[in-house]
């Protein structure tokens, strides 16, 4: 009718409407976007050279396998195990100096490992590697918090948003890294290794140029007060508890995937496919999926998430104990694991400095990635166990692998359902 107002926007704007999520990241303030930017540039150079690393270690230097598992490990626990001392320290120094501490470690880190050829050098080169994001990751995620709450505050673009933006960020270099990396590896290792030493060199200069040195939260105060406080957070404690399983159920697109890849087609050939499959998915949808959880409202999306999470697992014992072999129980776990990882993710990221009451965000970010770390280090030796043939038929482990997100979301369900994450 004449003098009406349309039911919805036209055409040309509703399609607009679909990229306001990726708008959004210019309605940043520039440090906001440097941080996020950061994961990408730091995913780029660390991807350029980590897949890489176990087939250097075995082929080039003749390592023995159970060597090159040790220096995996250790770099994993140096990185995850130590997210609680770099977040203690971002919180007592400030953010910028420990960036750029951990900017310097992982240069070194990496022109130790393209020069060394014995294993006292490949050992501190991955230890180094791993100590450096132990420094820089709490230390920017804490910043990313800070900045986007009080953005937030204000009228700005919601914080687990800015969250869903740092994931697709770091996505992206995920899938830049490797390309660029394997290009570098028709010269050798080396190459690969000082180029990416380089990319480090530029994120530093970045950084020291660019990043405003705040005021350290707190200052003067002793580090082990941070760790005080978190761990007489009891509600806190008992969401990272829930929450360790999420990163536990991810490292599985490492070890369980290949080995249902290997038992259901009798080779790996999929492998990278498949996480192609999950960097488009993260890259594509997750902006929207961030953006539909908000207006969901609560932790439902969380939960959920977690129970997707369940699902992937539970697709492929199900097939595993019903159905011939065949590729597509793999496909269908990655898709519902990744599904449940954007659901979850920024909307656990968010929680948490809530959870803080905006307080100490470094050694809360960093206590939540140690936590699970150690998940990792348990479930991932127990799933490893259980994935071996001569131990237990293969459904088994996918039916154990299972039962630990749908844990995270009774978890977390009755958290949420008792006020005590309000």
């Amino acid at each position: 009718m004449p003098g009406t107002r349309p039911e919805g926007p036209p055409p040309a704007r509703a399609g607009l409407r679909r990229f306001a999520a990726l708008a959004d990241f210019g309605r940043l303030p520039p440090v906001m976007r440097l941080l996020v930017v950061t994961q990408l540039a730091f995913n780029v150079g660390f991807y350029m050279v980590l897949p890489y690393l176990a087939t250097h270690l075995a082929e080039d230097l003749a390592l023995a396998g159970g060597v090159v598992g040790l220096v995996l490990g250790l770099r994993t626990f140096s990185q995850q195990g130590l997210f609680v001392v770099g977040g203690a320290l971002a919180d007592r120094w400030g953010a910028k100096p420990v960036v750029l501490a951990g900017c310097v470690l992982r240069v070194a880190g990496f022109v130790l490992l393209g020069v060394a050829t014995a294993l006292p050098g490949v050992l501190a080169g991955a230890l180094l590697t791993g100590f450096a994001a132990a420094l820089f990751s709490p230390a920017v995620e804490s910043s990313l918090a800070r900045e986007a709450g009080a953005q937030e505050e204000v009228g700005g673009v919601a914080r687990a948003d800015v969250f869903a933006m740092f994931a697709v960020s770091g996505q992206i270099g995920s899938v830049v890294g490797p390309l660029v990396g394997t290009a570098l590896l028709l010269v050798d290792f080396r190459l690969a290794c000082l180029v990416a030493a380089g990319a480090f060199v530029l994120i530093l200069a970045a950084h020291a140029a660019w990043l405003p040195r705040r005021p350290a939260p707190h200052a003067g105060e002793p580090i082990l007060a941070g760790w005080a406080e978190v761990l007489a957070n009891r509600r806190f404690l008992a969401f990272a508890a829930g929450y360790s399983g999420y990163l536990l159920c991810y490292n599985q697109l490492y070890l369980a995937l290949p080995a249902e890849l290997t038992r259901a087609t009798g080779g790996q050939a999929a492998l990278g496919w498949l996480f192609v499959l999950a960097s488009v998915m993260v890259i594509v949808g997750q902006l929207p999926v961030t953006r539909w959880a908000r207006r969901r409202g609560g932790l439902r999306p969380l939960v959920l998430g977690f129970v997707l999470m369940a699902a992937a697992f539970a697709v492929v014992a199900v097939a595993i104990a019903a159905l011939p072999p065949a590729l597509w129980p793999a496909i269908a776990f990655v898709v519902l694991l990744t599904a449940g990882q954007m659901l979850a993710v920024p909307i656990a990221q968010d929680l948490v400095p809530r959870l803080a009451g905006e307080r100490r965000l470094g050694a809360y970010f960093g206590v939540l990635s140690s936590a699970g770390g150690l998940a990792v280090l348990v479930g991932s030796t127990a799933a490893g166990a259980l994935l071996d043939p001569a131990v237990a038929p293969p459904v088994v482990a996918w039916v154990v692998l299972a039962a630990v997100p749908l844990l995270s979301a009774l978890v977390i369900g009755r958290l949420a359902r008792s006020g005590a994450l309000d």
